[in-house]
């Protein structure tokens, strides 16, 4: 899935969610790999993985209304690991452990390569963000 179908899956995501305009707009500046206070990524991470996961946040969470999102999270060829923390407008904190890991998806859905190992590329590309193989609040 190409940066630009996921800005605009991330743009109906964000039509949909409860986020208040300022959190939206850092999700757009973010994907426009501009640095925003309201997301903060301490670690090394691709920002493709980082907007798939933003999806996911807005997507299974649209009545959240975020201000502030910290990825705590560690990249591997084929996924991303590691916990979401959510400030939302009253303050309160919300966590989630998550995994997207397009060779999981590719294994799920029986994507194979020529080689018939589970072709993790055509499963990024198919799937983009739904590729968690775990979404759960901690």
């Amino acid at each position: 899935m190409g940066d630009d179908l996921l800005r605009r899956e991330l743009d109906e995501l964000l039509l949909r969610s409860a986020a208040a305009e300022p959190f939206r707009a850092a999700v757009r500046a973010f994907a426009a790999d501009a640095r925003t206070a309201a997301i903060v990524v301490p670690r090394v991470v691709p920002r493709l993985k980082v907007l798939r996961l933003l999806a996911q946040l807005l997507d299974a969470e649209p009545a959240l209304r975020p201000v502030r999102a910290e990825v705590d999270a560690r990249s591997g060829c084929s996924d991303l690991r590691g916990t979401l923390s959510v400030i939302d407008e009253a303050g309160v904190e919300h966590r989630w452990r998550f995994v997207w890991d397009c060779r999981w998806r590719a294994e799920e859905e029986g994507l194979r390569d020529r080689w018939g190992q589970p072709d993790q590329v055509r499963a990024a590309r198919e799937y983009g963000w739904r590729c968690f193989a775990e979404w759960r609040r901690t």
